[in-house]
């Protein structure tokens, strides 16, 4: 029996990722693509995150190879490189090493993601047009949860008819003296599901909300999607995304981080060239997309990893994959 339940987790965790990507691709206009595990050191297009994490990197053949972080920059680089049209995107089922991640309940080395992104024309560069994208996301999360649960009758994610949006500005006048991930537990709590909008630049009190790499988001056009965990009263982090930096504010941020050093590199080169194309991209976290629709406590549930000596202690009270 133990047996065949772990084998019936499997099935419902692949049902799940196949309802989602259907929703997900078809709601977006998004095809499946392959992707790199690393990418050269020197060619621009390694997500730095916040500045401080490490790549994993290695030398073949004379170069200096890292393995992604996330494929933020390499996406647009690809729709640019294939000749995208208008309208049209690419999503790709992303795996990635940090091993700089503190390992808790919902964060492991291991990463896996839906890496998506979609080309724009300049106009759309506006909030309307990000906010549209993000209900578009939710309306595929809500109804894979719909179709879930009408088959497996023990699931309760509860998720509302619609997703919310606040900025980070307005989470500090509400909560001014909360910390940022205090700000977002008690915002996602009180709509359930919500776009936090306006993440990496400094907040009127001098702090940022968050960290973000000055050159892929254009950071007063971006944001992260949240939902509720009622089980687990725990506010998710499902998706970081964003509308991509032109060639006015890459310059902009890259001086506001201290980073114009970076300009010179390859991929930056094409944006300030104009070579690249205007996009919108993100990416969705797969495995904690996972934990919420089907009601799991830790993200050992969901996928296959390996955890540090003394976290095994802890996960023996864990189904673990």
């Amino acid at each position: 029996m133990k047996e065949l339940m772990y084998l019936e987790r499997l099935e419902q965790i692949e049902e799940a990722k196949k309802i989602f990507e259907s929703q997900f691709s078809a709601r977006l206009d998004l095809v499946k693509v392959y992707c790199p595990l690393f990418v050269k050191a020197d060619s621009g297009l390694q997500d730095a995150l916040s500045g401080i994490e490490k790549a994993v990197s290695f030398t073949g053949s004379g170069d200096e190879f890292e393995v992604v972080h996330s494929l933020a920059k390499w996406k647009r680089f690809a729709l640019g490189k294939y000749e995208f049209p208008l309208y049209k995107g690419l999503y790709t089922d992303m795996k990635a090493i940090r091993k700089d991640e503190k390992i808790d309940d919902i964060h492991s080395i291991y990463v896996e993601q839906y890496d998506w992104e979609k080309v724009i024309s300049e106009s759309d560069r506006k909030i309307e047009y990000l906010k549209d994208s993000v209900r578009s996301i939710y309306k595929a999360i809500r109804q894979t949860s719909i179709i879930l649960k009408s088959k497996y009758k023990y699931l309760d994610a509860d998720l509302p008819k619609t997703i919310s949006f606040v900025t980070t500005q307005e989470l500090e006048d509400m909560y001014p003296d909360k910390t940022s991930k205090e700000r977002e537990y008690l915002i996602t709590k009180k709509h359930k599901a919500v776009f936090i909008m306006g993440i990496g630049d400094k907040l009127k009190s001098g702090k940022k909300h968050d960290m973000r790499s000055p050159d892929y988001d254009d950071w007063k056009l971006d944001g992260d999607i949240f939902l509720y965990d009622k089980k687990y009263d725990r506010a998710l982090e499902i998706s970081s995304m964003g509308i991509r930096v032109d060639e006015k504010t890459l310059m902009e941020q890259l001086e506001k981080s201290d980073c114009l050093d970076r300009k010179d590199l390859q991929y930056h080169q094409m944006i300030l060239k104009k070579e690249l194309p205007y996009t919108i991209g993100g990416g969705i976290g797969s495995s904690r997309l996972l934990m919420f629709l089907l009601g799991k406590q830790h993200i050992a549930e969901v996928q296959v990893s390996s955890w540090p000596t003394g976290v095994d202690e802890q996960l023996k009270s864990f189904k673990i994959l």
